[in-house]
């Protein structure tokens, strides 16, 4: 079988709980939420932006 290991590890769901469970969770930082915010601002802005055009271009289609 192809990739045989590969698909025992991502089917041996006992094993990834054991190992998600072991590992330590990070504390956030003094600055992380700040960072994600603007980070979040940067990603989503653009996707805003252009969907706002579509929908106005396409009342402008519609309207004239």
């Amino acid at each position: 079988m192809f990739f045989g290991k590969k698909i025992r590890r991502v089917l041996d769901v006992e094993g990834a709980e054991k190992r998600n469970t072991e590992e330590e969770k990070e504390a956030l930082e003094k600055g992380d939420l700040l960072a994600m915010i603007i980070s979040a601002f940067l990603v989503f802005t653009p996707v805003i932006l252009i969907l706002i055009a579509i929908v106005w271009g396409l009342y402008w289609l519609f309207t004239h």
